[in-house]
């Protein structure tokens, strides 16, 4: 296979691409061979197909696109990287790794928004012990607030990129997937180290050091207990408890409830970590960045043909038939393949056995660093 060494070309053959010296095998059907297939009905069959569409995102698609063709990021209008003066491209129908990537964001919305409600009823004391989850573990809610925030913004730059059809969104959704993994876990983290690793010890020096007036108060009320131990020890005073109460202390009712609410804290946290790896592998691989076809299936622009790389192309094909045919049967043949391809106008001039081998005509500096 030939390959091409990089070399500063000269001025005259700047519009020159690299297809002049090497074709890939996957050029469109319509350039190869005669009676190219047609998707479309109303299509001139003449005219060979170029450029890409939807069909791009087949398996096995050879697609060649013309010099003004863009990739398929455009929506609407002049914004997010539309063209201006309407649409870039025709309505897309959604392939499989669209569907993957949509039902992953599902996914990622239900959750967040569901850790975010959840938050949000603790703050409103909607559940019976929501005080006692803000007093006593205080740190892993605001996390638990944090990364659930995190979750909902970012599943909502997901539901643009999917609903506009725009990929600038994706890079920074599936940016943002990691650092919400990172909030995700760090509750988890926390919850299951403090309830593993001497939660009583933990709960005693609470009690009697970061916790004020106010907090003891609150998880009193909420366990109906007195004081720490008794009413007599770190008890904060209030109409159900005072020195004469027959209440019992919060330790063990305290103890019990930060070990329930802990577990379930980080097993929640922990059973939803599998899936945001998987939402991750989803927006990386799914976001149009590995489809049946590496990129947009779209021919570099290097090798791209134009006028004057098919005039090349064309008098090395004249030069190999009039070696072995003559220059008679050469024009007839150039000038039948001119005609299926629409380049009447491209001038012709036989070269000599000495062209084709690599000497000169044409434009030279297209066959400079050549090798095999």
């Amino acid at each position: 296979m030939s390959v091409l060494h990089a070399r500063r070309q000269p001025a005259s053959c700047e519009k020159i691409f690299l297809s002049v010296n090497y074709l890939p095998s996957k050029f469109s059907s319509g350039i190869l061979s005669p009676g190219a297939r047609r998707r479309k009905h109303g299509v001139d069959s003449s005219i060979p197909k170029r450029g890409g569409g939807r069909e791009v995102f087949k398996t096995n698609e050879p697609r060649m696109p013309d010099d003004g063709d863009e990739d398929f990021d455009g929506v609407s209008g002049i914004w997010f990287g539309g063209k201006e003066g309407g649409r870039t491209h025709p309505r897309m129908r959604w392939n499989n790794f669209k569907w993957t990537f949509f039902m992953a964001n599902v996914f990622l919305s239900v959750y967040a928004l569901t850790g975010l409600i959840s938050c949000l009823l603790t703050w409103f004391d909607v559940f019976e012990h929501a005080d006692i989850v803000r007093v006593g573990s205080r740190t892993e809610f605001i996390l638990s607030n944090i990364a659930a925030a995190a979750a909902t913004i970012t599943s909502v730059f997901g539901w643009a990129g999917i609903l506009l059809n725009n990929h600038s969104f994706l890079p920074y959704y599936t940016f943002f997937l990691w650092i919400c993994f990172g909030l995700l876990v760090a509750p988890g983290y926390l919850t299951c180290k403090q309830r593993t690793f001497n939660l009583e010890g933990k709960i005693n020096a609470q009690w009697s050091r970061n916790l004020d007036a106010a907090g003891r108060l609150h998880i009193q009320n909420r366990l109906h207990c007195c004081g720490y131990y008794s009413p007599f020890v770190e008890a904060t005073v209030s109409q159900t408890c005072y020195a004469r109460s027959i209440l019992p202390g919060c330790k063990a009712s305290y103890l019990h409830f930060e070990r329930r609410i802990l577990k379930i804290w980080y097993t929640i946290v922990f059973s939803l970590v599998p899936l945001h790896i998987m939402i991750i592998l989803a927006g990386l691989l799914c976001s149009n960045h590995v489809t049946y076809r590496f990129g947009k299936g779209m021919m570099p622009k290097a090798y791209r043909l134009s006028l004057n790389s098919m005039a090349i192309i064309m008098d090395h094909y004249a030069s190999q038939l009039a070696e072995q045919y003559g220059s008679d049967v050469a024009s007839d043949i150039l000038a039948r393949s001119r005609s299926n391809l629409g380049l009447e106008s491209l001038p012709y001039a036989p070269q000599t056995a000495s062209v084709s081998s690599g000497g000169g005509g044409g434009c030279g500096c297209a066959h400079e660093g050549m090798g095999t």
